[in-house]
């Protein structure tokens, strides 16, 4: 079955809507901050998206769901959305939502809130928000598609099964068309538990690079709309050629040593796609910055890749989004295809040596054929995708 991607756009730190992230990769200009979140005073770097602070969403306040608001509302999604429901009906429609906080920040927000009587007060008392659900649960009720929705929680490579997911559903016939996305935002315990897990770096991340010490954090929310290639409009648009998902449960936070599980979800994507290594052109890698993780897969990814696969991660501009990760990169390395821009990998100056993979530097200009995005979460969660052009 081939599956179109035929709508997509993000909001993040490196800007609000693909034409702003298109403009920010171009110029290579970062998206991320001295930390300046309220009530952290943690010294660290963020992609923070300001916008997000002047949603009012009454009952479904948070800003996780302020922040999928934000996204819903890019671009043609709007429209695309409605068509969609009108063409397929909206039972036909699926929603597959990627988060690994959800709306945690309300939560947070109300227990530093509590009334006189150390009780919870009335505004607060959201069910559907205090919900690792909440996700799904806003974008069914804002956007009106009533088919089967799903909240994927697999760290940070959540936003990337969501593809995989929406896949499985049509390839079962339970669906004709889906909205996937994913949305995570920043909130203290998301800034203070990697800190806790000496994760966090002081300065701009620095993915792949030998001196690189730690992760920034960041907040995104990305969606895409995918149909059946038999029944949609394919001109000019992407098609989700291959997908790989594992589980390799090596370690609660630490990456299998030689990249057992990623080798997996990587092999699978490729045998589903059809394609050989030689045949991806870009890889967006999931290069957090961590010492342990872009040892692993850059080692990986040499071994696997020859050099004409041209590789960098784009954390440097959005920070690590965690459960919106994996969508915003897809979305960023699928993008290629309407821009012939391949991003470089920003803040590198002095590559680890022995990795033995094609990391760009600097942007490159060229067309691409079939693109590769990688994540790989804590506890091993690991999942690869690859776009084709049409």
């Amino acid at each position: 079955m081939t599956i179109v991607t035929s709508d997509y756009d993000c909001v993040c730190a490196a800007g609000v809507g693909m034409p702003e992230i298109r403009q920010a990769l171009l110029s290579q200009t970062s998206g991320l901050r001295p930390n300046d979140f309220p009530n952290s005073s943690l010294t660290t770097w963020i992609g923070r998206v300001s916008e997000v602070d002047h949603q009012n969403l009454g009952v479904w306040q948070s800003r996780n769901n302020a922040l999928a608001e934000i996204g819903l509302n890019l671009g043609s999604l709007p429209e695309s959305i409605n068509r969609i429901k009108e063409r397929y009906s909206p039972q036909r429609v699926g929603i597959v939502m990627g988060s690994s906080t959800s709306s945690i920040d309300r939560t947070e927000t109300a227990y530093a809130d509590l009334d006189e009587t150390n009780a919870m007060k009335p505004e607060y008392r959201q069910p559907k928000v205090h919900n690792p659900h909440a996700p799904s649960l806003y974008v069914a009720e804002r956007t009106g598609i009533t088919g089967p929705a799903m909240t994927v929680n697999t760290a940070c490579s959540s936003s990337a099964k969501v593809f995989a997911t929406a896949a499985r559903w049509m390839d079962l016939g339970l669906i004709d068309a889906a909205l996937v996305g994913g949305v995570d935002t920043l909130c203290l315990s998301v800034l203070h538990g990697f800190h806790s897990l000496q994760l966090v770096s002081e300065h701009p991340c620095r993915p792949f690079d030998a001196d690189r010490d730690g992760i920034n954090l960041g907040e995104s929310a990305g969606f895409a709309i995918l149909e059946q290639g038999d029944f949609a409009d394919v001109s000019g648009k992407a098609i989700l050629s291959g997908y790989g998902e594992s589980s390799d449960a090596h370690h609660m936070s630490a990456p299998h040593p030689e990249g057992l599980g990623a080798k997996l979800a990587i092999e699978q994507a490729l045998n589903r796609s059809r394609l050989s290594p030689a045949d991806i052109d870009y890889i967006n890698l999931h290069g957090t910055a961590s010492q342990a993780n872009d040892s692993v897969e850059g080692t990986l990814v040499g071994k696997m890749f020859p050099q004409s696969t041209l590789c960098s991660s784009t954390k440097g501009w959005t920070g690590h989004t965690l459960g919106a990760a994996g969508i915003t990169e897809a979305l960023i390395a699928l993008d290629a295809f309407e821009t012939n821009l391949i991003p470089g990998n920003l803040n590198l100056t002095r590559m680890e040596s022995g990795l033995g993979l094609n990391l760009m530097k600097d942007n490159t200009e060229k067309p691409v054929t079939h693109v590769m995005s990688n994540s790989f979460g804590f506890g091993g969660n690991n999942c690869t995708l690859v776009f084709s052009r049409v």
